[in-house]
């Protein structure tokens, strides 16, 4: 009897410490102290918001700023661009998918299969040749592929991939 009772008591144990360590793995991010510039939901365990993970300029940059020099179609010579990697990103927020749906201000919405932001090394672009992007030229951020890297990013699967004026990023 004795046994019995102390079986379920280590069973119940258990399962509240399997509770305890999913309710720390989902951790709380800081809140944006400025106006968010990026909501990323869906299949994310650390959040701020409403299940969402929100951002401002600052907290992205946080996160760890590099850069890309590429060639792209819509602009001229090679470009400069600087932000955060997307692998980084999505570990941040603990991201658990294998699609990520990236929405543009203009509602444009494109699919990114979750193993392309770090095979291919993608960034989250807040700056372009030294400057901070403005929504009216492609900005505050941009989804930037290293497309001078690899011959196979030179084709319109990766540059409709590519969205510009990001605000949203949903993890499926």
């Amino acid at each position: 009897m004795f046994g019995a009772k102390t079986g379920r008591g280590l069973a119940g144990a258990f399962i509240a410490f399997v509770a305890l360590m999913a309710a720390a793995h989902a951790a709380s991010l800081a809140a944006p102290a400025e106006r968010p510039i990026l909501t990323i939901s869906g299949k994310i365990s650390n959040t701020n918001k409403d299940g969402t993970a929100q951002f401002d300029r600052a907290m992205l940059e946080a996160l760890g700023m590099t850069a890309v020099e590429t060639t792209t179609p819509w602009h001229e010579g090679k470009v400069r661009f600087e932000g955060v990697p997307m692998d980084r990103l999505m570990k941040h927020v603990g991201a658990a998918g294998q699609r990520l749906i990236v929405v543009a201000l203009n509602d444009y919405a494109t699919e990114i299969p979750i193993e392309d932001v770090s095979r291919f090394n993608v960034i989250l672009a807040l700056k372009r040749n030294g400057e901070y992007m403005p929504v009216r030229d492609k900005g505050p951020l941009f989804i930037v592929y290293p497309f001078d890297s690899n011959p196979d990013l030179r084709t319109q699967t990766y540059y409709a991939r590519s969205a510009w004026q990001v605000a949203k990023i949903e993890v499926r």
